[in-house]
């Protein structure tokens, strides 16, 4: 049996495809089910077209999702998949991830069903460093049940939930999971396609637990959300996009740049005015999560400016091989006996 080898550690010992496959191959004879114009058939499509490139057999590929008009995409792919129950998407992935190193497992959520009450699933399933890839499809409202203002809605929304406007800070999903740690967190918009693939191709090349964030249009509850970072003219001035190595530069001649500022901050400043030695060299690869942090704090809740692509990418053992391992040296020190186990010196009576 071929597997994928060093070249895509993030992939290791994923059984490789037979022959070459195409989008088509990806998608599943489930009629697509979404509002029109809904994000999520943008990304779906992303997704299906990618997906070929890895050179996996579909049947070594799993889509795990919650509850959510996200939650459905399991049903569109032609691979296996669990849609299973609010939040706990991650612990479900956890589970296959470490029970199954053959597979190459992906889940998909929503900002309610990743940030609400999946959010304690989230962050650990982050922090343990599992080898699963989650795309999460931020649209900043709840769609499913229908208009209410999710965790990462802005302050002041006015929703069916909030009817004077949302009292509520949201999180920014970025900095939550670089707070957790994460060793890859990256970020990208529906409408970018371009963008979106590269972030997708380098999460799914990264071994252990990899967040994308996806913007996302909802048509029906929160249309335009982030229309204002696809305008021309609007978009070049808000949209920070990251390139490992290169200096962190935007705007439509690249007249802005990103400077460093006081207490290990980040800012936006003016190339003419502090000059190109003063901008800071992306590297996602910093050992320390605080200038990945830095950077997904220059994103703000007005979209003044969006930070994309990759944020974070390092290495660092993973939950499910350290767990594998550990569990083959418990069974070479002592040999698995049931019996013993059961009627060894470790027993209790229990009287009525």
């Amino acid at each position: 049996m071929t597997t994928i080898d060093l070249g895509l550690p993030g992939l290791a010992g994923v059984p490789a495809a037979d022959e070459p496959q195409k989008a088509k191959d990806y998608k599943s004879d489930q009629e697509v089910r979404w509002c029109p114009g809904c994000g999520d058939y943008v990304v779906l499509n992303a997704v299906q077209s990618f997906l070929p490139s890895l050179g996996l057999k579909r049947e070594n590929i799993v889509f795990v999702s919650g509850i959510g008009c996200s939650s459905r995409f399991p049903y569109y792919m032609n691979t296996y998949g669990i849609h299973s129950i609010h939040g706990r998407a991650p612990a479900i992935a956890t589970g296959l991830a470490t029970a199954r190193p053959d597979l190459s497992v992906w889940v998909v959520t929503g900002d309610g069903d990743a940030l609400s009450i999946g959010g304690n699933h989230l962050i650990h399933t982050l922090r343990r460093n599992v080898n699963l890839k989650i795309l999460l499809f931020n649209n900043r409202i709840y769609g499913l049940t229908k208009g209410q203002y999710s965790p990462t809605s802005e302050t002041g929304k006015v929703t069916k939930s909030t009817p004077m406007g949302s009292l509520d800070y949201p999180f920014n999903p970025v900095s939550l999971a670089l707070g957790a740690e994460a060793t890859f967190v990256g970020r990208a918009l529906d409408s970018d396609r371009k963008g979106l693939t590269e972030v997708l191709r380098q999460a799914a090349e990264h071994r252990g637990s990899a967040l994308v964030e996806i913007y996302q249009n909802c048509p029906i509850f929160n249309d335009g959300a982030f229309d204002v970072l696809k305008e021309p003219g609007q978009a070049e001035q808000r949209l920070i996009p990251l390139e490992h190595g290169k200096p962190i530069r935007f705007g439509a001649e690249g007249e802005y740049g990103v400077v460093r500022s006081g207490f290990g901050a980040l800012e936006v400043a003016k190339v003419e005015e502090v000059g190109e030695d003063a901008l800071v060299v992306h590297d996602a690869h910093a050992t320390d999560p605080s200038y990945a942090f830095a950077l997904s704090r220059l994103s703000t809740q007005d979209l003044s400016h969006t930070v994309t692509g990759v944020f974070r990418s390092v290495r660092r053992e993973t939950y499910d091989d350290l767990a594998r391992a550990q569990v083959a040296e418990a069974r070479e020190a002592k040999p698995t006996d049931l019996q013993s186990l059961l009627r060894g010196k470790d027993t209790w009576t229990v009287v009525g």
